[in-house]
């Protein structure tokens, strides 16, 4: 169960790095919006639209237990708590003062956190519909609960990462490179948390010593900022993306590099010159699949390429029209999903790196998504202000 709990969390990680990065998604707003409205509209997948957003809507998180309740968060600095049946809302986390761009549920359900962009983090308890706890940190990068306690870890632009006890608020800090901390997640073994940082490095943190285990920079590290992390199931591998194209496989108990997956020796599609094509595309998301050694990772030019970690090679590339913004695996099944710029839900097999099916319903690009535990729905976010819930259960998987 505690890495079930831990898949779901992944979301939340991944996205905070797009909340950091403003300018950047407000290009893509810009450049897709022609696409985007070519018969998006018409076609709507979904089985329930969630529409109380009234700006961009950033992220989403499931509640781990049962996968009952969604928790959004958007533009219009508001967080709501909703039932995914039918869309009937519970409570609001109201008191926001910036973007809602991070949310998530604790590992049993029992309590739900939301964080703006100006660093204010609210705990409410979800069956009360009650605040328990608040903080107010630097600017808010990312955030997450733990696996298995009631605890939460948050990263900054100050470079700090935050541990708080909930709701007790014993705190905890451990500091990085004067420098955003742009992604983190911690283990599945609930005592290390791995963070990413914008010059490059990465740091395996002891949270209960306040330590730092190791420390990956210069060629170890990556070129540019790190955009995202995940880890496989035991915690015994860990995987970076970055800007610069890069993915790297970590030991993370020696720290060293097992291996690097480069994107430069693919051909850029239409490049507009050699120099502006390389500066477009990053590691957007990333993760490894529960039930083969595989791992996979989303660029921002489109491409979702499936890597063997056993003999670690490409073992597919799958195209889309535009831009990945994350990525997540099935929890037992080599399903691989996607959202993108262009608005669409894609579930893909990794085994033969086919596209399996495709869900539609957002006029705008998709910020974030959430798949519950038996795969039969995904929740997704986005620019149109809307949450949808697709049902993507067929009867021949």
């Amino acid at each position: 169960p505690p890495a079930d709990d831990l898949a779901e969390e992944m979301e939340d990680v991944d996205f905070d790095d797009e909340g950091g990065e403003e300018p950047d998604a407000e290009a893509w707003e810009t450049e897709d919006d022609d696409g985007v409205e070519d018969g998006m509209e018409a076609q709507d997948d979904s089985e329930v639209t969630f529409s109380l957003h009234s700006a961009s809507v950033f992220c989403v998180s499931l509640d781990p237990k049962t996968n009952t309740l969604a928790v959004t968060g958007g533009e219009d600095d508001k967080a709501f708590v909703w039932r995914v049946s039918d869309g009937e809302l519970l409570f609001e986390c109201s008191g926001h003062k910036d973007s809602v761009t991070c949310a998530g549920f604790s590992h049993d359900s029992v309590f739900v956190a939301t964080g703006d962009m100006s660093g204010l983090i609210k705990v409410w308890r979800v069956d009360a519909k009650e605040e328990v706890w608040s903080f107010e940190v630097g600017d808010l990068e990312w955030m997450e609960w733990h696996p298995q306690a009631h605890v939460l870890l948050a990263g900054t632009a100050d470079g700090n990462s935050w541990m708080w006890k909930i709701p007790s608020g014993d705190c905890k800090t451990f500091q990085g490179p004067a420098c955003p901390a742009t992604c983190g997640r911690i283990l599945p073994d609930g005592k290390r948390a791995v963070v990413g940082y914008e010059d490059g490095t990465m740091r395996i943190w002891d949270l209960k010593q306040g330590t730092s285990l190791h420390v990956l920079k210069g060629q170890d590290g990556h070129q540019d900022p790190l955009t995202c992390v995940a880890s496989n199931q035991d915690g015994s591998l860990i995987m970076t993306g970055s800007v610069d194209c890069h993915a790297k496989l970590v030991n993370s108990t020696t720290g060293k590099v097992v291996c690097v997956f480069k994107m430069e020796s693919m051909a850029p599609k239409a490049p507009t010159g050699e120099g502006e094509e390389a500066e477009s595309n990053s590691v957007e998301s990333l993760g490894f699949c529960n039930v083969m050694p595989l791992a996979a990772v989303g660029y921002l030019d489109g491409t979702l390429a499936i890597y063997d970690l056993s003999t670690q090679s490409l073992r597919h590339k799958c195209q889309h029209e535009s831009g990945i913004v994350q990525l997540l695996w099935e929890e037992s099944s080599a399903v691989v999903y996607t959202c993108s710029l262009d608005g669409a839900v894609r579930l893909w097999d990794a085994r033969s790196g086919k596209m399996i099916s495709e869900y539609r319903g957002h006029s705008a690009e998709i910020l974030d998504f959430a798949v519950n535990k038996d795969a039969s729905i995904v929740v997704t976010t986005s620019g149109d202000h809307q949450a949808k819930v697709f049902c993507v259960q067929r009867p021949d998987r």
